[in-house]
């Protein structure tokens, strides 16, 4: 993507994205609208998990929800003045999409072996689960698929898409992957708190940590969010694995 007179130029892959030199009416730009964004994630997860539980929770997550949908294309289309576009995956982006994948899942069992058997409770996990309506493995599935679907599209596409991409114009390229790969955590350590104890929250988010880092270097590296995607589902269907066996054996 290049930068010319304020607007964003989309370079398909498989070439480099190249920036060019940013004013400093884009960097403001650029943090205005993260300080728009980021927080929504947090503040979603907090009030929903833990400051209200229940209708009134869920309504604020929603809203919170809708509005990372939505702020990215407005922005945009109403500040930086262009429309988004789907670049096509590449050969080499999907290769590198599977062994990351296939790493990171292994990964996630590897680490539940090594210490989360030990450390996680099965009927306290059971008891939450009933707590927030997964009562059979039916309704499991469906939010299962909804979350390797739509939520993983809709991550991929506000912190590998918008957040990163403006990070990319504040900070180096590694220093932006990295921030792009912590802002990311935030919201999933508050909502790990929530069903696991400091030691499974501790491991668990730099687990996220790593993923996020990972997926935020595949969209540096392919320019588009096919790869960071496929990526990532790989990681979201190891946790529903385990979930399962843990909720429902």
């Amino acid at each position: 993507m290049r930068m010319r007179a304020g607007r964003y130029h989309i370079v398909v892959p498989p070439d480099p994205m190249r920036l060019a030199p940013v004013s400093a009416a884009g960097r403001r730009r650029a943090i205005l609208a993260l300080l728009l964004l980021v927080p929504a994630a947090s503040v979603g997860t907090f009030i929903a998990m833990v400051a209200a539980p229940g209708p009134i929770g869920q309504a604020v997550f929603l809203v919170a929800k809708a509005w990372l949908l939505l702020f990215p294309v407005v922005w945009l289309m109403a500040m930086d003045r262009v429309r988004p576009t789907l670049p096509r995956p590449s050969r080499r982006g999907m290769t590198a999409a599977l062994a990351t994948g296939v790493a990171i899942f292994l990964a996630i069992f590897a680490g539940y072996g090594l210490v989360g058997a030990a450390w996680i409770d099965p009927e306290l996990m059971r008891r939450k689960a009933m707590a927030v309506g997964l009562t059979t493995p039916a309704i499991y599935l469906a939010g299962a698929v909804y979350w390797c679907t739509v939520n993983s599209i809709l991550e991929e596409y506000v912190w590998r898409w918008f957040v990163f991409i403006r990070l990319e114009l504040l900070l180096p390229r590694a220093a932006a992957v990295l921030a792009s790969g912590l802002l990311f955590t935030l919201h999933h350590i508050i909502a790990l708190s929530v069903y696991f104890d400091w030691r499974i929250t501790l491991l668990a988010s730099l687990g996220v940590l790593v993923g996020g880092t990972t997926w935020s270097w595949l969209y540096l590296r392919y320019r588009n969010l096919y790869a960071a995607y496929v990526s990532h589902v790989f990681a979201d269907i190891a946790i529903f694995i385990l979930g399962y066996w843990l909720i429902f054996r």
